[in-house]
């Protein structure tokens, strides 16, 4: 490896490790907020994520009974660390208590990795597409027939992995738009969705992309079920070694229902 491939390794890695640091975004139902006893076992609950989710990735759990119940989900993307992992979680259970302090309904988004909670178990297995965020970089493509038509085909094959048992909602690959041009896509669907309900969530993702992405060099969509991305560099594990970094500018937009 030269010097320079060196360099920019370094730099991507640096990246990727402040990304986990800042989230995405997030939701706080303002209509679902409780009393003492539902806040104390969210309070409790969220130890459980924090502690549970990095050996495996994914967990449910829940806290407290009757009314007072609360239930929780967590997931870290396939690809990272379970050093990641941990930190993800650690900073998603802190931040989202920060910021929806009273709501009994919340969720945060990561890059790395994803943190809900409600005092409903009705969201475990289900698909939810609500509460959408989008991010997509304010440059566009020069050859947008060309790109829209890879990033079709690509999106189609990981998506595919996705659902197969055993890679955990996880899709991630590349395709070569030309000799000096690559474009990478990932997908990420909660584990606790079924192959069919991971696919449906991944296919509205999908089918947005016109709606806020149209031609552009990247995009990120982020659901409470499902994580899409794509982008003209590497940004999923593990990073080559062969691979250089590109200026990112990119626009967010919250969509609720």
């Amino acid at each position: 490896m030269n010097s320079l491939h060196k360099i920019l390794l370094f730099l991507a890695l640096c990246i990727f490790s402040a990304e986990s640091s800042d989230p995405l975004g997030n939701f706080c139902d303002i209509e679902v907020s409780k009393g003492s006893k539902t806040l104390l076992n969210i309070d409790g609950l969220l130890p459980e994520l924090v502690l549970k989710t990095p050996s495996t990735g994914f967990v449910t759990a829940s806290k407290g009974k009757g009314q007072d119940r609360v239930y929780g989900l967590a997931q870290c993307r396939g690809d990272v660390s379970t050093e990641e992992c941990s930190s993800c979680i650690k900073d998603a259970a802190k931040q989202i208590r920060s910021r929806c302090p009273t709501e009994a309904d919340a969720r945060i988004w990561y890059d790395y990795c994803f943190l809900r909670y409600s005092n409903k178990s009705t969201f475990i297995g289900e698909i939810d597409t609500s509460n959408g965020i989008y991010y997509y970089n304010v440059d566009s493509v020069n050859d947008p027939d060309t790109f829209n038509k890879q990033l079709g085909a690509l999106m189609d094959r990981i998506r595919e992995d996705a659902v197969e048992a055993g890679n955990g909602g996880l899709g991630k690959g590349d395709t070569q738009i030309s000799p000096f041009l690559t474009l990478y896509a990932l997908v990420q669907c909660t584990r606790d969705l079924s192959p069919i309900d991971c696919a449906q969530c991944v296919a509205i993702a999908v089918g947005n992309f016109p709606n806020f992405c149209e031609n552009k060099k990247g995009c990120r969509v982020l659901y409470s079920s499902c994580y899409v991305r794509y982008e003209l560099y590497p940004f999923f594990f593990p990073l080559g070694s062969n691979n250089t970094l590109v200026a990112d500018h990119t626009v967010k937009i919250v969509v609720s229902p």
